[in-house]
């Protein structure tokens, strides 16, 4: 798996995340699941089914995290006019007027105001390592577009 770049909040909130799906999430559903059984046979028992589904969801959720965790490497705010994991960079796709603003780094961050781009991505891939001004082109979905980096800052 590779790397997970995330910042120092974003680590945190993974090992919180784990700590409650390995601990209350965990009792909570196998009592749910304890339950269940006692409704009789598991084989026509769709409270059954659905605790055994939240489990298989909620183990999985566990095991993405536990390898996020593994690979993490904790960016802190970097230089300012270079892309890296953990900036915020402002783009302009193609010759529209408007730009966008983005965070570069893991889905993980979850930030409330910017839509997250990930280093691994085409457009990440074509913007880490550039400065503003700086035109790249990325393989778009259907068709290479053209991306001009009008500025790049930290993220606070």
């Amino acid at each position: 798996m590779e790397e997970s770049h995330l910042s120092p909040r974003a680590l945190e909130r993974l090992k919180e995340e784990l700590e409650k799906r390995t601990g209350p999430d965990r009792k909570r559903i196998s009592a749910w699941i304890e339950r269940a059984r006692e409704h009789g046979d598991i084989r026509e028992n769709a409270d059954y089914d659905a605790a055994k589904n939240e489990q298989g969801h909620n183990e999985a959720r566990i095991r993405h995290i536990q390898q996020m965790l593994k690979n993490a490497v904790v960016v802190e705010a970097g230089e300012a006019d270079v892309v890296s994991p953990g900036s915020l960079v402002e783009i302009r796709i193609g010759d529209v007027d408007d730009t966008t603003t983005y965070l570069v780094g893991s889905i993980e961050e979850r930030h409330d105001t910017y839509d997250v781009v990930s280093p691994s991505s085409p457009l990440g891939k074509a913007l880490i390592g550039r400065g503003p001004g700086e035109v790249v082109t990325y393989e778009g979905p259907r068709k290479p577009l053209e991306v001009e980096l009008v500025s790049v800052k930290p993220l606070d």
